[in-house]
């Protein structure tokens, strides 16, 4: 049984159908990546399963649940985080504060408990922040936990909004270009990590554009074209697709694609 599925998921803006009858299924523990060239429908329909969108027709489980009416913040404590294309962390605040913000949506402290400052209280929040250290330490950022976010380097700020999802404990993760801006060392530092949450038992959807993470790291790929799906598979089915060659990658990237 999937973990989500998709079922003909059909969204239109103003009359554009940005995605057009599109099916997907995510089986637990797998690595699924998603490409096709910019405007294929990608990111929308991140947003229907994350529920920033409600799909215009179709239907989206996870765990054999409905979810496409719920708000984000309900599809998150079912298990489902995501990162973003461009990067939304707290500045100001420090690294450890935001992962432990991360963490909100399985914490009990209500009002007033915070307020007296109960035993209980005091309990979870030393809970939250050996929880956070640990997920510091899995994504190798523990020795900037009092740094200020704002001020990491372009590849740790990418590590680090991967850490704040990771704090939600899910079970899918969607990445959305976790590889966007990155050198080649740092890419290879995201590899290593991706497979380290796999390895652990995490679900991943990812959206990226360099062929090489998604050739090396992928167990299925989906491509979308025009809001339509036109293709899914293995990694080696789809380095040699000529529609999808013709489509997203071009005549200038297929030796690139079938060396990868």
């Amino acid at each position: 049984m999937a973990l989500l599925e998709g079922k003909n998921l059909t969204m239109i803006f103003g009359g554009l159908a940005a995605l057009d009858s599109v099916d997907i299924n995510i089986e637990k523990g797998e690595v699924l990546s998603l490409i096709g060239p910019n405007g294929a429908g990608k990111t929308t329909l991140f947003n229907l399963i994350t529920g920033v969108y409600s799909p215009t027709k179709g239907s989206i489980s996870f765990k054999q649940k409905e979810i496409k009416n719920l708000k984000p913040y309900d599809i998150t404590r079912m298990g489902i985080a995501r990162t973003f294309q461009n990067i939304r962390l707290f500045g100001e605040m420090s690294v450890l504060d935001n992962v432990i913000i991360g963490q909100h949506c399985r914490t009990r402290t209500g009002v007033f408990g915070a307020i007296l400052r109960t035993s209980a209280v005091k309990s979870e929040e030393k809970k939250v922040r050996d929880r956070a250290m640990e997920i510091l330490n899995f994504v190798g950022l523990d020795r900037e936990a009092e740094e200020k976010a704002k001020n990491l380097p372009y590849g740790k700020q990418r590590r680090l909004e991967l850490a704040r999802a990771l704090a939600t404990d899910p079970d899918l993760m969607l990445l959305d270009e976790p590889a966007a801006g990155m050198n080649p060392q740092e890419t290879n530092e995201l590899i290593g990590l991706i497979d380290r949450l796999n390895d652990m038992g995490k679900t991943v959807l990812l959206i990226e554009h360099d062929m090489k993470l998604v050739m090396g790291i992928s167990q299925r790929i989906m491509v979308l074209d025009y809001g339509k799906k036109i293709a899914d598979g293995p990694p080696e089915k789809i380095r040699n697709d000529e529609k999808v060659i013709r489509a997203y990658l071009g005549e200038r990237s297929r030796k690139e694609v079938r060396a990868c």
